[in-house]
């Protein structure tokens, strides 16, 4: 197939670039503008902004894609209360914008296969133990919106007939691929390498750091989007996680970090926090509907993998 990865020079997407490679498939990773990244060897890059409508129509119709892979997206819940209409803008039109493009060649080509990446965030915070596609979504910041709006015009288009579509729902992803890991400053694993590494003082835990969360390897929910690919039916849509189905506590991930790494990492306890105690993903239809097993996300693995690559950072 010759796919389309949007936000492929990312964390993820390079991961799931280097994934379509390695399987035989032609890549085309779609970048926002000049940068100094470059896609994984083997990619060719397009340039194109998700919100320039027509930009992205022309992208599309000197393709000739099979399939796409849609990562672009903002993802941070925080920012997004500060700046909902971007977040409308880019996740929300972004995904119309792509959708509409792929509509303008819909009678030139056979029907595509569509990977959405969402979020396991849709499903909210009010609920503690195991979280499956069944639940009902319940965003509760504008970014959990956006994305929500984005699966439901995947899932309306996918309804016509035009594409086959599998929207996925990572939960916390982490390790690294390529050398390529995650530096968002809000999650945890990123933040201890950062005290290990001398660039922040302590790493905050609300509470005893007893909130269990499910973390899930980088190259793991990258296999999982190459099998959702392939499982694309024109006509339908799915709904499915991406998760380690294992449940790891806030404190443990210190606990590890320091054993992997052989260095300590200084902790500042807050106050408790109103939040699910126990929050891990459900894996079944993964397994059922994609053939899709998590093989690298024992938390060790995760961790060594992650501070390997940050160390060629620092």
């Amino acid at each position: 197939m010759h796919v389309l990865v949007t936000g492929g020079l990312g964390f993820l997407g390079h991961a799931v670039t280097l994934d379509l490679l390695a399987a035989g498939h032609r890549v085309t990773v779609l970048s926002r503008g000049p940068t100094d990244r470059k896609p994984a060897p083997g990619a060719d890059l397009v340039t194109g902004d998700l919100r320039d409508r027509a930009g992205i129509a022309v992208v599309v119709r000197t393709g000739s894609y099979d399939g796409v892979v849609h990562l672009a997206a903002l993802t941070s819940g925080r920012d997004s209360l500060a700046d909902p209409l971007t977040y409308f803008d880019v996740n929300a039109a972004g995904t119309l914008h792509l959708l509409m493009a792929l509509d303008s060649v819909r009678d030139r080509a056979a029907p595509a296969s569509f990977v959405l990446a969402s979020t396991n965030i849709v499903y909210g915070s009010q609920r503690s133990g195991t979280l499956s596609e069944e639940l009902d979504v319940h965003p509760e910041s504008p970014y959990g919106a956006s994305k929500v709006a984005a699966e439901q015009m995947v899932a309306g288009y996918a309804a016509t007939g035009a594409v086959g579509a599998v929207t996925v729902r990572p939960f916390n992803v982490a390790g690294a691929v390529d050398g390529v890991t995650d530096t968002d400053p809000v999650r945890i694993i990123p933040n201890v390498f950062r005290v290990m590494t001398g660039q922040l003082d302590q790493v905050s835990l609300n509470g005893d750091g007893s909130a269990v969360r499910d973390f899930v390897h980088v190259a793991d929910v990258a296999t999982g989007i190459r099998l959702a690919l392939a499982a694309c039916t024109p006509g339908t849509h799915h709904a499915v996680n991406l998760a380690s189905g294992v449940g790891t506590s806030m404190a443990e991930v210190i606990t590890v970090a320091e054993q992997v790494t052989g260095r300590s990492v200084t902790v500042r306890q807050l106050p408790p926090k109103p939040e699910p105690s126990h929050l891990v993903g459900e894996i079944s239809r993964a397994h059922s509907l994609l053939g899709w097993q998590p093989t690298r996300s024992d938390l060790t693995q995760m961790i060594a993998d992650g501070w390997a690559a940050w160390q060629r950072l620092a």
